[in-house]
């Protein structure tokens, strides 16, 4: 299957090494999860549907195959009621299936990579460029490869060496 013609998901069940995924939003409740997110605010349990979302087993059935998938969030303190729910729900849920995630915490200080768009990162060699509304809503992805992707291991590269580990900055920043 060609590049042009694979989904978001077929990259998903296609990748051989791993998948890299820099998050750059403070706010995705536009774009999905929006009753766990309702739930979460209301102060109530996870619902079914979200612990058992069918990302928790495309994770799982990636790691268990030997695959990396992981990720770095660049935000800043005071998170928003949607970050203090997609770390403390969404994360914990997906590290338990084996997905890695790194903080780049930029409170009080400026972010290395202030250009770089959201995006997922296909063993090094494609880039499913994210695209959002000014609300967050999703509204598709650009694949990119070739001369493009060079751009986009360096913002890799870049997050990584800034980022800790999540339960470190857990431990010492979560609600």
């Amino acid at each position: 299957m060609a590049t042009s013609t694979k989904t978001l998901g077929d990259w998903f069940k296609d990748f051989d090494r791993e998948a890299f995924r820099l998050e750059t939003w403070d706010d995705y409740s536009k774009s999905g999860g929006v009753a766990a997110y309702q739930a979460f605010l209301a102060g109530e349990p996870q619902p079914e549907e979200y612990r058992t979302a069918g990302w928790v087993t495309t994770v799982g059935n990636a790691v268990a195959s030997g695959k990396r998938v992981y990720r770095v969030h660049i935000l800043a303190r005071p998170l928003t009621d949607y970050l203090r729910f997609e770390l403390s729900w969404g994360y914990r849920r997906n590290q338990q299936a084996g997905e890695e995630f790194f903080i780049l915490d930029t409170t009080g200080q400026g972010n290395p990579i202030p250009d770089a768009p959201d995006f997922w990162l296909f063993d090094e060699r494609v880039v499913g460029a994210m695209n959002y509304d000014a609300e967050g809503a999703y509204l598709g992805v650009d694949f990119l490869e070739g001369d493009q992707v060079s751009r986009f291991l360096a913002y890799r590269d870049t997050a990584l060496a800034r980022a800790v580990p999540f339960s470190a900055w857990w431990d010492e920043h979560g609600e």
